[in-house]
Order: C-alpha cells, then sequence, then structure tokens
C-alpha cells in the first residue's frame, strides 16, 4: 500500500470562522482534521515520512512514547493497522486497569500497551533508555514523543503550501513545537507564525523551534513568536470560558474543537483580534490539528466543568 494514498488532502477545506463578538480581521480554519477518520491533522504530517522510513528500512515493529489521553498514541496504533506494522506504545504513569477510551482505541488497533514509571519515563532520551528498549522489544522503529524529529518537520513544512488563498498570519497550538517548527521552514515571503503553547512554563518550546528550524534549514528566523498566555492552567486543564468558547464555535460553525490543543489556540486567536493585536483587515488562517479523539478522555478527567 502506497503510504501517502490513504489521506484525502482535498478533504482539508479552508472554512471561515465565525466568533461569538465581530473581530477586525477574517479568520479561516484550515481542515486538517477531516483528511483521515485517524491519522488527522498534524499528525499524519508529523508521521508520514516516519511510516516512510520505517517502511522502507525493514522495520515491522513502531515504538513510541506518550501519556494515556495522547493524540500521538492514538494516531500511531491507527497508523500501524492501517499501514501493517506492529505498534507498541509507552505510556507515561501507572497501569489504567480500566482503560480510557484512548487507550482502549489503540488496544483495538492492536497496540502493546506498556506502563512506565514517571521517573523512568523522563529517563527516554537516554542511550541506555534506548538500549533497554532495544534489549526488550527488538529492532523496532523508534517515533520520539509526540511524533517530534526531523522527519515530522519535513512533513510539518508541507502544510503552508495546501493554503490556498493569501494570508498574513497562521497559527497553531504548541505541545512540542514539531508543527510550528515546519510550518516556519515551510512559509514563503513575509507571512508570520503564531504559535500558542498548551501547557504552563513552555518557554523552552521557544527554544525547541529555534532550534528545530535551525537544523532543519541552516537557518533562522524572524517572522515567528509563540505566545504563552492561553494555556488556562497548564496542559489538558481548561475551564468554563474555554468550554463555553468550544460550544459557541460548534454551534455557529459545525467546528469541533478539542479543548487540549485547537480550542486554545482558536481562544487565543478571537482573544488577541478583539485586542487588536493582529491590526485591522489582516488575514489569519488558524490550523486545525485534529484530537477530537481527546474529547471523550477529557470529559471523564474534568466532570466538574461540565461536558464538553
Amino acid at each position: 500500500m502506497n503510504i501517502t494514498s490513504v489521506v484525502d488532502l482535498s478533504k482539508a477545506v479552508l472554512q471561515q470562522v465565525e466568533f461569538p463578538q465581530p473581530v477586525p480581521v477574517r479568520v479561516f480554519m484550515k481542515r486538517l482534521d477531516l483528511i483521515h477518520p485517524y491519522v488527522s491533522g498534524n499528525k499524519w504530517f508529523k508521521q508520514k515520512y516516519n511510516l516512510i522510513k520505517a517502511r522502507e528500512d525493514g522495520y515491522e515493529t513502531l515504538l513510541t512514547f506518550g501519556g494515556a489521553f495522547s493524540n500521538h498514541i492514538y494516531a500511531t496504533a491507527a497508523a500501524g493497522k492501517e499501514f501493517g506494522f506492529r505498534t507498541i506504545g509507552m505510556i507515561r504513569g501507572e497501569e489504567h486497569f480500566r482503560l480510557n477510551p484512548t487507550l482502549q482505541f489503540a488496544a483495538e488497533q492492536g497496540m502493546q500497551i506498556h506502563y512506565v514509571t514517571r521517573s523512568d519515563y523522563r529517563k527516554k532520551h537516554l542511550p541506555e533508555f534506548t538500549e533497554w528498549i532495544y534489549s526488550k522489544f527488538g529492532n523496532v522503529y523508534i517515533i520520539p514523543e509526540g511524533g517530534t524529529n526531523q522527519l515530522a518537520i519535513k512533513g510539518t513544512s508541507e502544510i503552508p503550501s495546501l493554503i490556498e488563498t493569501d494570508f498574513d498570519y497562521i497559527t497553531t497550538a504548541c505541545g512540542t513545537a514539531a508543527t510550528v517548527s515546519g510550518v516556519i521552514c515551510g512559509l514563503q515571503g513575509n507571512k508570520k507564525v503564531l504559535g500558542f503553547a498548551v501547557l504552563r512554563g513552555a518557554s523552552f518550546l521557544l527554544k525547541n523551534a529555534e532550534q528545530n528550524v535551525r537544523a532543519f534549514t541552516g537557518k533562522t528566523f524572524s517572522n515567528w513568536s509563540i505566545n504563552l498566555e492561553y494555556h488556562f492552567g497548564g496542559y489538558a486543564k481548561i475551564n468554563r470560558d474555554l468550554v463555553l468558547f468550544i460550544r459557541q464555535i460548534e454551534e455557529m460553525n459545525g467546528v469541533v474543537l478539542d479543548p487540549v490543543y485547537t480550542g486554545k489556540m482558536l481562544f487565543g486567536v478571537y482573544d488577541l483580534a478583539r485586542n487588536g493585536f493582529f491590526g485591522e483587515g489582516k488575514t489569519i488562517v488558524a490550523l486545525h490539528t485534529g484530537g477530537q479523539q481527546g474529547i471523550e478522555g477529557m470529559k471523564m478527567r474534568m466532570k466538574e466543568v461540565g461536558p464538553i
């Protein structure tokens, strides 16, 4: 099977967004969430060249890392089943005797779930941890947490070329900085990139992005920034304002936003636009990077804020 043939990029329509209150800019959403039922959004672009490399090099098993509600774990499990790879998910934290919706789906796709203590998980980048993986699981193709490596940057650098209108800003949520790094690398002209960190204390993302871009292009650029103010308390943290905004966007536009990534990013775009950050008459393209699978998990974890 041709790995690139399973996604339909023509479904990634550009949809203008209507907000609860008027804003002095035009905002479009690039619907990358529609290109595949499971390996969608930025996950496809981060996985694409890793899958091709694993296939070309003769690997039969993919091994990757993530939390119990990880979009990346979900997408890797689905990609493995789709393309005939065995998959192993190294899950941060304690064993879940009742699998949450994300891990249940991953297991149904055939992923072998292996739990790693948080202290050991922090060592996953060390050579001795990698050696332990090979000794335990054999000759596996290792994809880093979040799918973030130079092949992911290569894939996400293709996203700007898919945008079929002129624009001033392109915005995306940031968890590891892979997607924003790729977008920076793939941008042409005087356009700007604005990332939105989804976790607290994420200034390290600025360094990650700069290093990623320099490693991929050999250059540095000044047309990008990452906003650190719209994390809503931290990774996978939400409040009633965010939940209400997500509901309003769905009612007004028919677009479902996940509350961990794209919901926070679009809230940030809306709030900045209302407060004059972009100026007047600009065109912003916000990337819908998928992740709706995480909504069920958030319902389990955050019942006190009401249903999403």
